[in-house]
């Protein structure tokens, strides 16, 4: 029984030579001539998969790679606060010095930064208190954890509500959008190539091009330019 070939590699036999066949996941060339070609909205979106999937592949790796430099050289936590108690029986008292969270995220967030990463906190409080804190890498990736633990119920913050009201609700924010300057450029440039609106809003998965997600403006720009380019 013969393999059954796919609509990608029919496209790829048919339209590229040799010397444009992507190599080690590097797929631009072959969506700017899937553009000029006016490949149809099948082979335009597995392209685009197989972009994204080899991006998140060495996304995955630079986080890897980051980590491990961050916990092979961890920042000093110097302690600059002071507490203390009474002894029960009344027979003195024990006093300590602690390093404030304020303290620790400060100095925990300088040193990931030097690697490329960054952390947010989100908090959420169902019966319990639920903090989950995400490292995220400059090249997208990301992992996370999460700590439950019973609300305080004596009217003071326990540590795990401590962590979530440090991070100013930053978490939870919708997911950016491109700025109305963009949109007026973006929009100038695909009428200038006659790009297919259908075709492009299918691809980037939105109804209307003010709400293309800002992480996505250059891709979206350097594929209408790919098209003038092989006009």
């Amino acid at each position: 029984m013969e393999a059954k070939t796919t609509d990608l590699e029919k496209f790829q036999d048919r339209t590229l030579p040799t010397a444009v066949v992507p190599v080690s996941g590097h797929y631009d060339n072959l969506i700017e001539i899937a553009l000029t070609k006016d490949a149809g909205i099948e082979i335009l979106e597995k392209l685009m998969d197989l972009k994204e999937r080899d991006e998140a592949n060495k996304a995955r790796k630079a986080y890897v790679r980051a980590m491990a430099a961050f916990k092979e050289s961890p920042p000093e936590i110097l302690k600059n606060k002071k507490a203390g108690f009474d002894h029960k029986d009344g027979q003195g008292r024990t006093e300590y010095s602690y390093a404030g969270l304020d303290q620790v995220a400060e100095e925990i967030g300088k040193a990931l930064s030097k690697h490329g990463l960054s952390a947010s906190w989100k908090t959420e409080q169902s019966g319990k208190i639920k903090v989950t804190c995400t490292i995220t890498h400059e090249m997208g990736h990301s992992e996370s954890a999460s700590l439950e633990a019973d609300a305080d119920q004596s009217g003071k913050k326990n540590a795990i509500q401590a962590i979530g009201q440090d991070d100013d609700g930053k978490g939870s924010e919708p997911e950016a959008l491109i700025t109305e300057e963009e949109c007026a450029d973006l929009d100038a440039l695909l009428k200038e190539v006659n790009a297919d609106m259908p075709k492009f809003f299918k691809v980037f998965e939105i109804k209307e091009l003010s709400k293309l997600p800002a992480k996505q403006y250059k891709k979206a720009v350097k594929m209408a330019e790919g098209k003038r380019k092989n006009a």
